[in-house]
């Protein structure tokens, strides 16, 4: 099936990049064993922007390609090194791109070149230890995963934005005024639906320049989706003014220009949403003699209507300056009328977010506890739970948020079944209030003290110094060599050999004590 080359309205399936993972290291520097934790940050993943451009004029490109995917962020590294963000995705779209979910829910209207809107959110990126390094948790031996970036179906819809919309039956002749007041060279024929897109053209009526839309032809029932005009009745919504273009040469039995305008005049209503636009009675091909005479009967009871009635030919040109200009002046009194946005300073309004933040649910049927909130839920995807520690930081944030507390007071015993989320990422787990995590660290929930305890060999030697100062002060009487004669190897935190040295030291101190304590006794005998 041949592709269109204009398509004013697609479904396109967004994807944000995912945040990289924080890192989890310690620096290693020769003579410092315990450098400190140095894990980076990972980088943020990429977003899915959606910008208005004006050389784009059509939605085809996503027509053809509908999936659209960011770059996901980089992992963090040791030595404090972050990993890079993902590169974004700019999808570009026409002025007046209408976009919404796939229930009907208006995100944003895109109208003016520049205009943007970020379609998918990219992921944040972990912390590494090293961010998560405090004084009560000097090392810690994991790091945050990074978030999963957003994902959505969209449904991008093109609503042109012309001042003047041009209605009427097929055939009537609104490609041929369009090509008479402008450049635009829309494809003019003599069947039906010969217009399949809307075709616009700039039109300068004195020092007023405004674009007018040719709506491809509307017939009895559009509304409800007959013919073509249904899928075009969008691309009148933004026009300050409609002029309906009738044809008085028309010979099909059962139409006339009175009853052709009552046709429009209900699509229009049955669409809804165009009852304020100011409208223009165009009367078409008066250059056919019988068109002119039929045109000048109902002039008269248009006009008795309210509407302004113009009789034109776009062959011979007849009416085409009275129409422009009349359409000029609907233009500039629309355009007064519109409040013009105070350029000169930016207001920013941030979304008020009121109540708790999070929800406690007790399941039917005794199946638990659910607890909702946008940051339980984001806490438990950066969670690595095969590592005890991080799960002893995710217990140790949820306790200082209130999670534990309000179970506690709604009734939760110890054991009960607790799940954080909806859907096939919940977490589940047994309720186990004040539990401290990590059976090698035992210590409050995420901290670890291995940096505030001394190692054996420091220990041993605040001993030795220990008593070296209570043998000098006397409060200590024992052997009073360097290293006592009751010393083994281990004892000591000793080379091989300087352990050697020291015990030959030891034992001829000691022979020499022997000797002293010898001769001391031979006087005393001999004395």
């Amino acid at each position: 099936m041949a592709i269109p080359s204009f398509v004013d309205r697609v479904t396109v399936h967004v994807t944000a990049g995912r945040g990289g993972h924080g890192c989890a290291s310690v620096h290693r520097e020769k003579f410092k064993p315990l450098g400190g934790p140095d894990g980076g940050n990972g980088g943020d993943g990429g977003s899915v922007i959606l910008r208005v451009d004006p050389d784009t004029t059509t939605l085809v490109d996503y027509h053809r390609s509908s999936h659209r995917t960011a770059t996901n962020g980089a992992q963090g590294k040791g030595d404090h090194q972050a990993g890079s963000n993902g590169g974004d995705v700019v999808l570009p779209v026409p002025d007046g791109t209408v976009i919404s979910t796939a229930d009907g829910v208006v995100l944003a209207d895109l109208v003016g070149p520049g205009a943007e809107f970020v379609a998918a959110q990219g992921g944040k990126g972990g912390l590494g230890n090293a961010a998560l390094a405090s004084s009560a948790r000097k090392a810690p031996g994991f790091a945050l995963l990074g978030e999963d970036g957003d994902e959505r179906t969209l449904v991008l819809e093109l609503k042109v934005v012309a001042d003047v919309g041009l209605v009427g039956f097929p055939s009537a002749g609104k490609s041929s005024l369009v090509a008479s007041i402008s450049r635009a060279r829309p494809k003019i024929a003599d069947y039906p639906f010969t217009t399949l897109i809307p075709n616009l053209g700039v039109v300068v009526a004195g020092e007023t320049t405004f674009t007018v839309a040719d709506v491809p032809g509307l017939i009895e029932g559009a509304s409800e989706g007959r013919g073509l005009g249904h899928d075009f009745l969008r691309h009148v919504e933004r026009c300050a003014a409609l002029v309906h273009v009738i044809d008085c040469a028309t010979y099909e039995p059962g139409r006339d220009p009175l009853s052709d305008l009552d046709t429009i005049e209900a699509e229009l209503q049955a669409h809804g949403g165009l009852e304020d636009r100011p409208r223009l009675v165009a009367l078409n091909k008066v250059d056919v003699p019988d068109a002119r005479d039929i045109a000048e009967m109902v002039q008269s009871e248009l006009e008795q209507r309210g509407l302004r009635v113009f009789p034109i030919s776009t062959a011979s040109h007849e009416g085409l300056e009275a129409l422009k200009f009349a359409m000029a002046e609907i233009v500039v009194r629309r355009r007064a009328e519109e409040e013009k946005p105070d350029t000169t300073r930016i207001v920013i309004r941030p979304q008020a977010h009121g109540g708790p933040e999070f929800k406690v649910k007790q399941l039917p049927d005794d199946g638990g506890w659910l607890i909702q909130g946008d940051k339980p839920e984001r806490w438990v995807k950066q969670t690595d739970f095969a590592n005890a520690e991080a799960t002893g930081y995710l217990a140790d944030r949820l306790n200082r948020l209130g999670v534990e507390k309000e179970l506690l007071e709604r009734g939760a015993m110890e054991g009960d079944a607790v799940v954080i989320g909806d859907g096939p990422n919940a977490i589940v787990f047994d309720f186990a209030p004040e539990v401290q995590a990590g059976a090698e660290i035992l210590a409050r929930r995420g901290e670890d003290h291995r940096l505030e305890e001394d190692r054996p060999a420091a220990q041993r030697r605040k001993q030795k110094d220990t008593e070296y100062h209570a043998r000098r002060s006397g409060e200590l009487v024992t052997d009073r060599s360097e290293y006592g004669q009751g010393w083994v190897e281990d004892e000591v935190d000793l080379s091989p050999a300087e352990a050697k040295r020291a015990a030959e030291k030891a034992e001829k101190l000691a022979r020499k004590e022997a000797r002293e304590l010898e001769a001391r006794q031979e006087l005393d005998q001999n004395g």
